[in-house]
């Protein structure tokens, strides 16, 4: 991701235009190198003590092809986040405004769980209205939580309408589509794994650690790890979609998001997933799914976000690109 500002930008191409034409395009692109590799892909809320920061990856290739399992096409570019939700996030956003959200069975930065999918939306909700932008879900708090449908005028459009998000929200819970291929999506065979480790050899089971292949499952430790510290990456580079707490899903387990309180899909497995008698395969597999009504509260369920993108790294350099040209040609233009 690139955060070169139009200012920015312009002061570069003010001081370009003292310089050569192909000297102008070298110094502009050692520029935005230097802001791609120095960027940082995170997003702040709150403030003071409360600050707290959320990082995301980059989810392209856009158009892919549904897995096997029927899951995993998006028609459209997002971000992901890297990591689950911490507690100390929500400790940090109550103490900044937001409301009637608990969680609290683990600490720091292990994941929040024992959290209801409608308390991971409204969370969802002041990451949007806190830095002014739209909920992403129609809530109301009146004792417990509800929700309430969005019209076809003001629901999500992008890959299907879907009810239950806004189509401004700039946060949002992910799609089942949207975390599955983030999970298992192979980007280079255009094809998908079994494992949200990138691999298609059964998850190595751990305490904790970021050592390739494992995640945290199986009764490896008797709590979530940190959720910087919870397994192997994801072909995306994202943590702990495999093991840590298993994650809501924005989706409705029918797929359809027309029923507001219809219960809700979730992904990935918990510290507490294991092999059973009768189970063949492993609980972190992509075929692998759970489901639960959204008041539910679980100590091994918690929840990522996912965002809309950034502007991207080509659009940017392409701007640019076409406004140097612009310059070079007044530049003529004042010298005739």
């Amino acid at each position: 991701m690139i955060r070169m500002s139009f200012r920015m930008l312009s002061l570069w191409l003010v001081a370009l235009g003292r310089l050569k034409p192909m000297t102008a395009v070298a110094a502009l692109l050692a520029a935005f190198t230097l802001s791609v590799q120095t960027s940082v892909r995170a997003d702040t809320f709150g403030s003071g003590a409360d600050t707290f920061t959320i990082e995301f990856v980059d989810v392209g290739y856009t158009g892919n092809a549904a897995d096997t399992t029927g899951y995993g096409a998006v028609p459209y570019e997002y971000r992901m986040g890297t990591y689950e939700v911490t507690q100390d996030a929500i400790t940090k956003a109550t103490a900044s405004g937001l409301a009637d959200v608990t969680a609290g069975d683990w600490t720091g930065n292990q994941p929040a769980a024992s959290i209801s999918w409608y308390e991971a939306a409204a969370f969802v909700n002041w990451l949007n209205t806190s830095s002014g932008k739209t909920a992403a879900y129609d809530l109301t708090f009146s004792g417990s939580w509800s929700m309430a449908l969005w019209s076809s005028e003001q629901a999500w459009t992008a890959g299907g309408t879907n009810l239950y998000r806004n189509k401004n929200a700039y946060y949002f819970l992910p799609s089942e589509n949207e975390w599955y291929k983030a999970a298992y999506y192979n980007a280079a065979g255009t094809n998908y794994f079994l494992y949200p480790t990138a691999s298609n050899t059964d998850v190595i089971a751990v305490a904790s650690g970021t050592d390739a292949g494992t995640a945290v499952y199986n009764f490896a430790g008797l709590e979530p790890a940190a959720v910087t510290n919870a397994g192997g990456l994801s072909p995306f580079l994202t943590m702990g979609q495999g093991g840590n707490v298993s994650e809501w899903m924005e989706s409705a387990f029918d797929g359809t998001n027309s029923v507001a309180s219809a219960e809700r899909a979730a992904r990935g497995g918990s510290y507490q997933s294991f092999y059973y008698p009768g189970l063949t395969t492993s609980p972190l597999i992509s075929s692998a799914r759970g489901i639960g009504v959204p008041s539910n509260e679980i100590r091994n369920l918690g929840f990522r976000v996912a965002s809309v993108p950034e502007p991207s790294t080509y659009a940017l350099m392409a701007l640019a690109g076409l406004t140097c040209g612009g310059w070079q040609m007044f530049r003529r233009r004042r010298a005739r």
